[in-house]
């Protein structure tokens, strides 16, 4: 299967319980992750925009960021993230992101379900 990039599920002004709104275009759609997780999304956080502390339940996350740099919280503890690293939010963690740069923070985002 493929799919080109003009085909692909674009969110425009995407909340995500943080500051502003963001956009994302969905790497898989619902459905097409063999019951194994539930979100691959590209994401761009403009300036000042970020995803709200939140707690993964049965899940986790990791973030590739691709550009920019943000605030990232690891479980209360703030580190900047930049262009290369990667985000990991084990099951019964909590984490959030922000822009806190003069550029757009783009970024891919993964949840895969845990089996717990």
């Amino acid at each position: 299967m493929i799919r080109k990039a003009s085909e692909a599920t674009v969110v425009v002004g995407q909340k995500f319980s943080g500051p502003g709104e963001a956009w994302s275009a969905q790497i898989l759609n619902e459905g097409e992750f063999a019951g194994k997780g539930r979100l691959f999304n590209y994401m761009v956080l403009k300036p000042g925009v970020g995803v709200g502390k939140h707690r993964h339940s049965g899940d986790f996350e990791a973030y590739y960021i691709l550009e920019g740099e943000g605030r990232y919280d690891d479980n209360g503890k703030e580190v900047v993230v930049g262009k290369g690293d990667i985000t990991i939010c084990h099951d019964g963690e909590e984490h959030a992101i922000y822009n806190a740069g003069p550029e757009d923070l783009k970024l891919v985002a993964l949840i895969l379900f845990t089996g717990k």
